[in-house]
């Protein structure tokens, strides 16, 4: 279904849409000029303060990795920012539209490029908040505010894991400083913590790069117009957990745990994922897919640390990102050109739209790693890495070969039949897209060539600085050449070419096959609508249980929480130890207990509200007498006062309800209090046998008189040390009071009226 915009026209959109491209492209040439230094082994570091107090700097690190993510992040942002200000030509939200773009596309460098925990999670979330707004662009469509909510959702939940790893790696390392926890991988593997750091840190990573069974998410977010698509899917979002995993990889790697988990979701993502991919009609989902396919196979690469392995994830992750955001553009060209993106409509686009259609050929067969591009390449070495390996060999190699015939498969859906095949019913006649939006695919696809043809120049520029940051030593990184002679990893290539061409030749028998299998399966993402339908049935039987517009149940529940908090302070901490010395009460003692205990009973057993409110008012003059008897009666006065007044105010207001029912008296009311009771008064008895600390009441005594003039050292710290502090409580019951008058006033209008 073609997407909204305006006609395949250059118009542009005005400034709107040059200042983005134009400073997109400023960054891009600030990185390019890193790339000699960076080359030749340095690192790059920039550090400021942003939160001293709490150790927190703003810190940027600039070595292989996050330069090569950097430069791919910033090209290709230019390029989709160029093809967007023609694609979206006219939309009237465009200039909202930049805006998001451009601030995914600083929040993602501020990813790659961040050299601390803190700052590294603030660009995490900015991501996951930037795509959101992006995928649900177009919000009057609800499918794309359906897929923008889970999106956010799955990431987000990821996100709270990925925090509390990176909080522990933290406490674990003794730093916040990526370059510091890099250097520590013995330390931090052979730590307690390691395996609930990896667990958490990975949860964040899967979620984030759509790894089985979080995938569901990714290919909903082709609800995006095709730039944020090609954008998002080629050196984004999705590789940000690529990312972590790889600048990770020295700190966390070289476990078992580390290289089956990664290994095992890995592989299982990149082959479930090719077999969906070929069953998608829609161009941009069978793309979708496959990109889930290149973020299983970068992930299983990972999860190994041979220099095969190394320089193979460092040069398939420029690969996918040329071939991938390229191939995008193709179909956002074709859905502009022809209003349909779909594979079994479109055909005979070849003499239309001839440029168009040699930079898919070009991206395509780089994409199912035909010589001499640099595709063919990254899968050689891929090979080599998998044969290579002590254990699981046959496991990934097999995988990896699967995963591969089947993306040959795919590009000739993608690139050869839409414009070789037999045209059918197109909504509209097709023609070349303007050079704004051919820009794009015809670079990116140009780049895999010339990086095929050039390994080298890819080679000293981006995969070795990449590998060095991995492993630490540019010496790890292996050649990267088209003809490594006669050995097993060819053989592999021959028969993914082969078993790829079968595949594409049976195509839509196995689509219908694989339509009948999957039909019958669970999907996930109907998983998820009922997940969410289950959250909200939850919510509202909670809030019926909960807020029941009962106070009984409101203090009820208060109480029990802090019963449990206090109790279980106590248990954790270790029961206090309590020694009272067994003194005989005087006869005053005595009567003030009497009267509390005697207010607390009638409140208990009575039937009647305001004699309740008079026992509640009895037990409050016995803590009055409390404090007259051990010397401070300006507290007891507070107290009396406090005490009139609620039972003149309570006693109004109860005249008009009915009375108490005799059966009022709960047991478990009563153990919730007894129980609060004994907690609070085991804790008093405890603070008692702690020595006393003068330090405080030493202070007051000495300054009370020559400070603020005054002997009433309680009278002094209310009103001049915690002044403040007393005029904001006046402040709190002088607007109860004005609240209180002004509905009792307008509750009498409503009686007269």
């Amino acid at each position: 279904m073609a997407e909204n915009g305006a006609s395949g026209t250059a118009r542009g959109n005005g400034l709107a849409g040059w200042l983005p491209i134009l400073l997109a492209a400023g960054i891009f040439a600030l990185f390019v000029s890193a790339v000699p230094e960076v080359a030749r082994g340095e690192v790059l570091r920039w550090r400021l303060d942003w939160v001293p107090s709490l150790g927190v700097s703003l810190g940027i690190l600039l070595d292989g990795l996050a330069l090569t993510f950097a430069l791919l992040i910033s090209g290709i942002g230019t390029l989709v920012l160029l093809y967007s200000n023609t694609y979206l030509a006219g939309h009237a939200q465009y200039a909202r539209f930049a805006l998001f773009l451009t601030s995914f596309m600083l929040a993602m460098l501020g990813l790659v490029l961040a050299d601390d925990l803190i700052t590294l999670f603030v660009f995490w979330e900015l991501t996951t908040l930037t795509s959101y707004l992006l995928i649900g662009f177009s919000h009057e469509q609800e499918g794309a505010r359906r897929n923008a909510l889970q999106a956010l959702l799955v990431t987000a939940a990821g996100g709270l894991a990925f925090l509390a790893g990176l909080i522990l790696l933290g406490f674990a390392a003794g730093t916040t400083s990526i370059s510091g926890i890099v250097t520590q991988g013995e330390a931090l593997t052979g730590h307690a913590l390691y395996l609930p750091i990896l667990i958490l840190i990975l949860l964040g990573a899967f979620t984030k790069s759509a790894q089985v069974p979080f995938h569901f998410w990714l290919p909903n977010a082709m609800a995006a117009p095709t730039p944020v698509s090609a954008f998002l899917h080629s050196a984004t979002m999705v590789k940000g957990g690529v990312y972590i995993m790889a600048r990770l990889h020295p700190a966390l790697s070289g476990t078992d745990v580390w290289v089956w988990t990664l290994t095992i979701f890995g592989a299982a993502t990149a082959v479930y994922a090719s077999i969906l991919a070929l069953r998608q009609t829609d161009l941009k989902q069978a793309l979708a897919y496959t990109t889930l396919m290149a973020l299983g196979t970068l992930t299983l690469l990972l999860g190994h640390d041979s220099g095969y392995a190394m320089t193979a994830f460092a040069t398939f992750l420029v690969v996918h990102s040329l071939y991938k955001a390229g191939l995008f553009l193709v179909v956002g060209c074709i859905d502009k050109a022809t209003g349909t993106r779909e594979a079994e409509v479109l055909g005979g686009l070849g003499r239309a739209m001839p440029v168009t259609a040699l930079a898919a050929a070009v991206a395509a067969l780089s994409m199912a790693g035909v010589p001499p591009l640099l595709g063919f390449i990254s899968k050689e070495l891929a090979y080599a890495g998998a044969v290579g390996l002590d254990t699981g060999a046959v496991f990934v190699a097999g995988a990896m070969l699967a995963a591969n015939a089947l993306m040959v498969a795919v590009a000739g859906i993608v690139a050869l039949r839409p414009f070789w095949g037999r045209a059918g019913e197109m909504p509209r006649s097709p023609r070349e897209a303007p050079w704004q939006m051919l820009a794009g695919p015809v670079i990116l696809a140009a780049l895999g060539a010339v990086f095929g043809l050039q390994a080298g120049l890819a080679q000293q520029a981006l995969i070795t600085p990449t590998v060095a940051s991995l492993t630490g030593a540019a010496g790890d990184a292996k050649e990267l050449k088209l003809w490594a002679g006669v050995n097993l990893p060819l053989v592999l290539s021959l028969a993914t070419f082969t078993l790829g061409i079968v595949l594409y030749a049976a195509h839509r028998p196995l689509r219908r096959g694989l339509a009948a299998v999957f039909g019958r399966l669970p999907s996930l993402d109907a998983g998820w609508d009922r997940l969410l339908d289950g959250l909200k049935a939850l919510a509202a039987w909670q809030t019926r249980v909960i807020q029941n517009g009962r106070l009984d149940s409101y203090l009820a529940a208060t109480f029990a929480t802090v019963l449990v908090g206090l109790a279980g302070i106590m248990l954790w901490t270790g029961l206090p130890g309590i020694a009272p010395s067994p003194v005989a009460p005087t006869w005053q003692q005595a009567a003030i207990a009497a009267l509390i205990l005697a207010g607390a009973t009638l409140t208990m057993v009575t039937s009647s509200r305001i004699a309740a409110v008079a026992g509640l008012g009895a037990s409050g003059i016995g803590v009055a007498l409390v404090f007259i008897l051990y010397g401070a009666p300006d507290v007891a006065i507070t107290q009396l006062l406090v005490e009139i007044l609620v039972v003149v105010l309570l006693a109004v207001v109860m005249l008009r309800l009915p009375r108490l029912t005799r059966d009022r008296f709960r047991a478990g009311h009563a153990a919730l209090a007894a129980g609060l009771g004994a907690t609070v008064t085991t804790i008093v008895l405890a603070v008692l046998t702690v020595p006393f600390d003068r330090r405080l009441t030493e202070y007051f005594e000495a300054t009370s008189w020559p400070e603020a003039f005054g002997r009433n050292i309680v009278n002094v710290i209310l009103v001049d040390f915690r002044a403040l502090d007393t005029f904001g409580e006046i402040a709190v019951v002088v607007i109860a009071a004005l609240s209180a008058y002004a509905l009792l006033r307008q509750s009498g209008k409503g009686a007269e009226k």
